[in-house]
């Protein structure tokens, strides 16, 4: 589990994060979602100790992560994942040496052990046999998978993924999301994601964390949406006619 408490952070003098306090927790996805520029990438960054929070503290099992020595904060870094937007692979490595690269610098096992855990993060993502491509011979969705394969190589108990299905066909992008699941629960890892995709709220969204304006206006699961009551979040998640369809359907089922 996370925990963040009161978690505030300007820039010069502008407000991007208001005491945000929650819980992620462990075994299920946690969504963070809100429009563009409501701090939801500032908030994830204060989480995993990119930027430092004017306010607040972060706490990984009860660990609190803010107000650590370096040596608590490297022992926590090694256990968390990441999978950021653009998959963020080394262009100049093939996809064997971009999975094993956390393994190189975090972990002491050998030559050997190193290649039976990257195939094995391979194999889990359906990637089987692509070890000595380069990120160029393979399309986005593969690059994302990939992506997945070394964020999970450590063996981490948190996974952040930040915007995972950005540039994805929808389908790929589903693809995507049944797999960031799966992962969550099989390992029973606590899962952060950062997005705006209705379908990913709408499909994966265990737990949610709405954001507006830099402050927390409602927190619960994909089956809560419908009926949050918060009008922000029915702007920014009914925005379309389907989706509006399918709340107005829901209500008149309700009502019968």
């Amino acid at each position: 589990m996370i925990k963040i408490n009161d978690i505030s952070k300007s820039f010069s003098d502008k407000q991007v994060l208001t005491g945000i306090s929650g819980e992620f927790e462990k075994g299920k996805t946690n969504l963070i979602i809100g429009s563009s520029g409501t701090g939801k990438s500032v908030l994830l960054k204060c989480i995993v100790g990119l930027i430092q929070p004017d306010t607040g503290n972060v706490y990984f099992d009860l660990r609190n992560f803010t107000e650590a020595d370096k040596e608590m904060k490297s022992e926590i870094r090694r256990e968390i994942g990441m999978l950021f937007q653009g998959g963020a692979l080394f262009d100049s490595k093939n996809v064997e040496e971009n999975v094993m690269f956390p393994l190189n610098i975090l972990t002491k096992m050998n030559a050997e052990e190193k290649m039976d855990r990257v195939n094995f993060c391979l194999k889990r993502v359906g990637l089987e046999g692509v070890n000595k491509k380069m990120p160029s011979e393979i399309s986005g969705g593969m690059k994302k998978r990939v992506g997945i394969a070394r964020a999970i190589v450590n063996n981490p108990n948190y996974l952040f993924c930040d915007e995972p299905n950005s540039g994805l066909d929808p389908q790929t992008s589903i693809l995507i999301d049944e797999l960031i699941m799966e992962i969550t629960h099989e390992f029973d890892i606590t899962t952060v994601v950062v997005t705006h995709d209705m379908n990913s709220v709408l499909g994966i969204g265990e737990k949610i964390m709405f954001l507006y304006k830099g402050s927390k206006l409602w927190e619960g699961s994909n089956n809560d949406l419908t009926h949050s009551g918060v009008k922000e979040l029915d702007d920014f998640v009914f925005t379309n006619k389907v989706m509006r369809s399918l709340k107005d359907a829901q209500i008149t089922g309700n009502s019968k």
